[in-house]
C-alpha cells in the first residue's frame, strides 16, 4: 500500500511535495517516492516529539516560577516561548491549542514585565512596540512556507529559494515577500526571472508569481527612495 500525504504535513514532506514533478526546480526536481515519503515523515515526526517535550519542560518552568525570580530568568522563559511558537508553525499537525497556550502564557509574563516597568515611559514605549511586532510576527507565521522559510536548518536550501516562492500561492507568497529587505529581493527578483526563463514547462502561475515578486520591489524601493 502507498504512503499518503500527510493532511497537516510538517516542514520536510511540505518542501518535499514542492519538488515533486515540478519543473521550476529544474535538476532539483523529483518524483514521488513512498520509501522518500515515509523518510520524510519520519523526520517530522521526530520534530514533533522534540517540540512537545521541550514545551511541556517551558509551560512547567513558567508555572513554577517564583514571585521575586530574576529579570533575566523572565526574559529567557520569553524568548523560549517566542522560539517555540515560531517553531511550532512549521510543525505536522494542527497545533492551533499549543499556540493558544503559548499565548497566554507570553500575555502573563509581559504583564510582568509592564509592572515592573511601571512609570518608565522608554520602557513602556519599548514594550508597546514588543507587542506589536510580536503579533506582525505571528500573523505572518501564519503561513507555512515563511514557518519553513525561518526555520535555522530549513530544508528549502539557497538554489531552491526561487523555484519555492514561485511555486507558493499568492497568499503564501505575499506573507514571505515581507522577510526580505531591498538587496535580498532584488537579488530574488533576478534569480525567479532566470529561473523562469529557464523552465519551458512552467506553469502559467509562476509568470503571476514573479510579477508579485516585482511589485512587491518596486514597492519596496519607492519606500526606500522617500525615507
Amino acid at each position: 500500500m502507498s504512503t499518503i500525504f500527510s493532511e497537516h504535513p510538517g516542514r520536510h514532506e511540505r518542501h518535499y511535495r514542492r519538488r515533486i514533478d515540478n519543473p521550476l526546480f529544474g535538476e532539483r526536481i523529483v518524483s514521488r517516492d513512498d520509501e522518500i515519503l515515509l523518510e520524510m515523515q519520519r523526520l517530522d515526526h521526530e520534530e514533533l516529539l522534540t517540540f512537545l517535550t521541550e514545551l511541556r519542560g517551558t509551560v512547567q518552568r513558567a508555572v513554577d516560577l517564583k514571585p521575586n525570580v530574576g529579570s533575566e530568568v523572565v526574559l529567557e522563559l520569553k524568548e523560549q516561548l517566542d522560539r517555540l511558537y515560531e517553531q511550532s508553525a512549521g510543525l505536522a499537525d494542527d497545533h492551533a491549542d499549543n499556540q493558544a497556550a503559548i499565548r497566554q502564557l507570553l500575555g502573563v509574563i509581559m504583564r510582568n514585565v509592564e509592572q515592573g516597568a511601571a512609570g518608565d515611559t522608554q520602557a513602556a514605549e519599548e514594550l508597546a512596540q514588543e507587542y506589536e511586532a510580536r503579533a506582525a510576527h505571528f500573523q505572518l507565521l501564519e503561513s507555512p512556507l515563511v514557518a519553513d522559510l525561518l526555520h535555522p536548518q530549513s530544508a528549502i536550501e539557497a538554489v531552491e529559494l526561487a523555484p519555492s516562492l514561485l511555486s507558493a500561492d499568492a497568499q503564501d507568497l505575499g506573507a514571505a515577500l515581507q522577510l526580505f529587505d531591498l538587496e535580498q529581493l532584488t537579488q530574488l527578483y533576478a534569480d525567479a526571472e532566470q529561473c523562469l526563463a529557464r523552465c519551458e514547462d512552467a506553469p502559467a502561475s509562476a509568470a503571476e508569481r514573479l510579477g508579485q515578486i516585482g511589485g512587491q520591489l518596486a514597492r519596496l524601493r519607492q519606500f526606500n527612495a522617500f525615507n
